[in-house]
């Protein structure tokens, strides 16, 4: 390896050696297959990179050495390329996996709390509405990963891939209750402002309650 392809090594983004994890289980695939299969797995976890940016992660591992393709169809057709690591490829990413260095805090950004940071320029019944939308949210993506969980099960090489899913299967389970617990704070809010401002309280509460209606359930 050159000391140029040393020098990109170091450089490497977290995408690109998501990407070349992504080729280092059994067989060949296209950039397009990737996507797929990041958007079936590595998203629950992790997040899904754009098509291009996998292209171009493609591209950057090849220039090191780390990835190759073949072609089942002209060159132009990027599509068609077929990519596998190469043990270049294995031998780096062993290493980039097993590094004991911090691997740095998870990163949340969370759109829904954002909202509610700033719930005091907003209707508490519109507030409740969104938590109520997060968790039907949160229903369907618990159910795409129990999904991906069980079409992994039974495969000896996706073992730790199922690990992952499965910590993304509680991290859903746990967000469920957070928001149940974040629709009680909302009554609680609103029963605070009703104290500071009785005549608009008692409608911020009703709001808030769901016109006395129970939250909305949130077990899975």
């Amino acid at each position: 390896m050159t000391s140029s392809q040393t020098s990109k090594k170091q450089e490497l983004p977290p995408t690109a050696w998501a990407v070349l994890g992504l080729l280092s289980f059994p067989g060949e695939r296209t950039g397009y297959e990737l996507k797929k299969w990041a958007d079936s797995s590595l998203r629950f976890f992790y997040w899904s990179p754009a098509i291009s940016q996998i292209y171009a992660e493609l591209r950057r591992l090849e220039e090191l050495g780390y990835a190759a393709s073949a072609r089942s169809g002209p060159e132009e057709v990027r599509a068609k390329r077929r990519y596998a690591i190469t043990e270049a490829g294995r031998e780096a990413l062993a290493g980039w996996a097993s590094d004991t260095a911090d691997a740095g805090p998870p990163v949340l950004k969370h759109g829904l709390l954002l909202r509610i940071w700033l719930g005091h320029l907003a209707e508490p019944k519109r507030l409740r509405a969104m938590v109520e939308d997060h968790v039907e949210r949160t229903r369907g993506e618990l159910a795409a990963v129990r999904e991906a969980m069980e079409h992994a099960a039974d495969v000896p090489e996706w073992a730790f891939p199922v690990l992952a899913l499965r910590w993304s299967e509680r991290q859903h389970l746990a967000e469920l209750d957070l928001a149940g617990a974040l629709l009680d704070d909302l009554r609680e809010a609103a029963a605070r402002t009703a104290d500071a401002a009785p005549g608009a309280g008692e409608q911020a509460a009703r709001d808030a309650s769901g016109a006395g209606e129970g939250p909305a359930g949130t077990t899975a």
